[in-house]
């Protein structure tokens, strides 16, 4: 069981409450996790909807909250934003603190099946289960039946994967700025899933790749993904997402309807690019969480 919540600050923005919470996680080996929560004033005890925000390689909880450009447009959609942290810290894993793309920061939203991460390293289960236990027991104005997710570069690898793999569709749309959106044909995934991953790559490929993914997928889809073609790690292949747009033609969901996959002119891969479509995403996810 995790342990309960400590709350660490507040600050009203956007007519609304950025709160910063921490806990002791039982799924990242009872290390203490940090995540924000934005949760807009609404009237009558009503409850928001509940959209998770996955941030990239060397982010914390506070990359997204401070630079995303989220708040204007979620509070006056009356929706919330999770903003889990990339990692475990301090979990002392061998070779976790030797490279910026792997190990702390980078725990790539996976559950690790190597002895000497799989105690810690379980992001998978950190952002689908406690993390959503903790606010229902918390008792914070949220309704966790309504989620859905987003997420940059290895945040939007996380929620495409986290959105494709659940079982029980616990979310209702993913969408993804700049994702790492075939991992296991580039370096970043290709370290991630050997180094985490008793099976490796393969293990990875048919667990944690959304390119994989889409074709076992049953049922309709809602994916929006922008990325910029200035992008370096792009023109460097590290997300791949006309293989992502591919796979989903080939599985047979239909581009600009089920899944959206835009090129977006000389954009690159900072938060200057994320914050130019934020609201579009907001507005996406919208359709879907307030229903």
């Amino acid at each position: 069981m995790a342990g309960p919540i400590e709350k660490l600050s507040s600050s009203k923005v956007f007519e609304g409450e950025l709160i910063k919470y921490k806990f002791k996680s039982a799924a990242l080996g009872d290390l203490d996790a940090q995540f924000n929560l934005f949760i807009p004033f609404l009237r009558n005890g009503a409850k928001a909807p509940l959209l998770v925000y996955l941030a990239g390689l060397t982010c914390t909880e506070d990359n997204g909250a401070q630079k995303g450009g989220f708040f204007g447009v979620a509070s006056a959609q009356g929706l919330a934003i999770l903003f889990p942290d990339t990692s475990p810290r301090g979990a002392g894993a061998p070779g976790e603190e030797d490279s910026w793309d792997f190990g702390t920061g980078a725990g790539f939203y996976v559950n690790a099946t190597k002895p000497e991460y799989s105690k810690h390293y379980n992001m998978y289960t950190h952002i689908t289960t406690e993390l959503p236990e903790v606010i229902k027991a918390a008792g914070l104005p949220i309704d966790t039946t309504r989620q859905s997710i987003f997420g940059h570069s290895m945040g939007g690898h996380g929620a495409l994967v986290l959105y494709l793999s659940s079982k029980s569709k616990q979310y209702r749309s993913a969408s993804a700025f700049a994702p790492i959106a075939n991992p296991s044909k580039c370096p970043w995934g290709e370290k991630a899933f050997s180094g985490y991953l008793h099976g490796g790559v393969e293990e990875g490929a048919k667990n944690y790749d959304a390119t994989e993914l889409i074709f076992q997928h049953k049922g309709p889809l809602h994916i929006l993904v922008d990325y910029g073609t200035g992008d370096n790690f792009y023109k460097q292949g590290q997300l791949l997402p006309e293989n992502f747009l591919k796979a989903a033609h080939d599985a047979g969901y239909d581009d600009g309807v089920q899944v959206r996959v835009r090129s977006q002119a000389d954009y690159d891969h900072s938060y200057y690019f994320i914050s130019t479509f934020a609201g579009d995403h907001i507005h996406f996810h919208a359709n879907f969480l307030k229903v």
